[in-house]
């Protein structure tokens, strides 16, 4: 009786598709790690060598590329550092949320059958990592030299969870008057609003108190008062181009697997293998660290250090193609009748879109951060 289901799940005939999935991924890594290794190792090594060779001062205004902007390149974003802090804050707990629910599903803690049981578990460490949010978006805060912690804090607790709660109880609303079976309790929401005031936001708040308190995060080159004139950059560096077609890799290397994500959820499939979800997700950060890195490369190389927010989108415009994605799927596999249930899956779909487009970016964003620390690091600058 206790192994009835595994007629079901042992040797499935979709696991050769997962297989085919994870070498697709591994390939789209392999190869933006060979464009990264090219980058960092022929490239850069010989882009430091020149410079650090260079003697004279008529060589030293010869000089051309990313080692012109050192004086720019962490100059603190001049557009909007709070909402960048919040965002990266938010998408880095999403992040730390997702990872641990997987790591907990590989253990055998939680069950991914029960799909209550896994979305449960999603909700409660999305509240519990609410410290590693507020650790990340203050330390970025602090580095941008912005006054307005508490402002910054707040906003960390609030804008993400506050947005989904809204789409909810909209949606909700619509549900109630229908008298729909999935329409959520007001007890339910209670209870989530009570998770948020009372366990999430003071942990936000615990985390932004370390973050402050820390050292700001050190810079191998000191910033210029007066900020650099930046030519005119070529189409594939600026957006919106860059930022679609910096997207379109992360999701290429998770689109496989996505499909059978989006079976289990809305065609009632079983999805129960965690390990090549794990697999994928790591896949996943690979692609979206290496993409950034190469456009940043490109960027900084036509002499624009305004960074910043362009590694966030460049990763974060992942969640638009998903978006895009579950419209086909809506268009080409599911059969849904009337206005309602359409609203439903857009609804859900939409909020899955922007927590996968807010992890990405977070992504891309500290993987450029690091970049550009080591790259200035390795230069001598007088």
């Amino acid at each position: 009786w206790a192994d009835r289901w595994d007629v079901y799940l042992v040797g499935s005939p979709d696991d050769e598709i997962h297989y085919f999935a994870i070498v697709n991924s591994l390939m789209i890594v392999v190869f933006l790690t060979g464009a990264v290794a090219t980058i960092m190792i022929r490239t850069l090594k010989k882009d430091i060598a020149g410079y650090n060779e260079m003697q004279t001062l008529e060589e030293a205004q010869e000089e051309t590329g990313w080692k012109l902007v050192h004086g720019d390149v962490f100059r603190p974003p001049q557009s909007y550092p709070l909402l960048l802090s919040v965002l990266v804050g938010t998408g880095a707990q999403i992040g730390s949320a997702f990872f641990i629910t997987l790591l907990a599903c590989m253990m055998r803690m939680l069950n991914p059958i029960k799909k209550g049981q896994a979305l449960t578990a999603v909700i409660v460490l999305y509240v519990l990592c609410g410290g590693v949010g507020g650790y990340v978006s203050s330390r970025l805060y602090k580095f941008c030299d912005a006054k307005s912690w508490k402002r910054c804090t707040v906003a960390t607790a609030i804008a993400f969870p506050g947005l989904i709660v809204s789409m909810i109880m909209i949606l909700n609303v619509f549900l109630t008057i229908v008298g729909a079976a999935t329409a959520v309790s007001f007890l339910t929401i209670f209870l989530v609003f009570l998770m948020w005031g009372c366990v999430a936001t003071p942990l936000v708040f615990v985390g932004s108190y370390f973050g402050y308190r820390a050292d700001k995060v050190e810079v191998p080159t000191k910033t210029n008062q007066i900020a650099r004139f930046i030519p005119e950059v070529p189409y594939y560096a600026a957006p919106p181009v860059s930022v679609l077609i910096a997207g379109l890799l992360p999701f290429g290397s998770v689109c496989i697997e996505l499909f059978f994500i989006m079976s289990a959820l809305w065609l009632h499939q079983l999805y129960y293998i965690m390990g090549f979800l794990m697999a994928v997700l790591m896949i996943l950060v690979a692609t979206c660290a290496q993409v950034s890195m190469v456009m940043c490369y490109l960027q900084l190389c036509v002499e624009d250090h305004r960074w910043w927010w362009k590694s966030f989108l460049n990763c974060a415009s992942a969640g638009f193609y998903l978006f895009l994605y579950s419209l086909w799927f809506l268009s080409s596999k599911l059969n849904l009748v009337g206005v309602l249930p359409v609203m439903v899956y857009l609804t859900y779909m939409s909020m899955i879109s922007i927590a996968f487009g807010l992890m990405c970016g977070t992504v891309g964003y500290l993987s450029c951060f690091w970049f550009t620390r080591k790259i200035y690091g390795a230069v001598k600058v007088d």
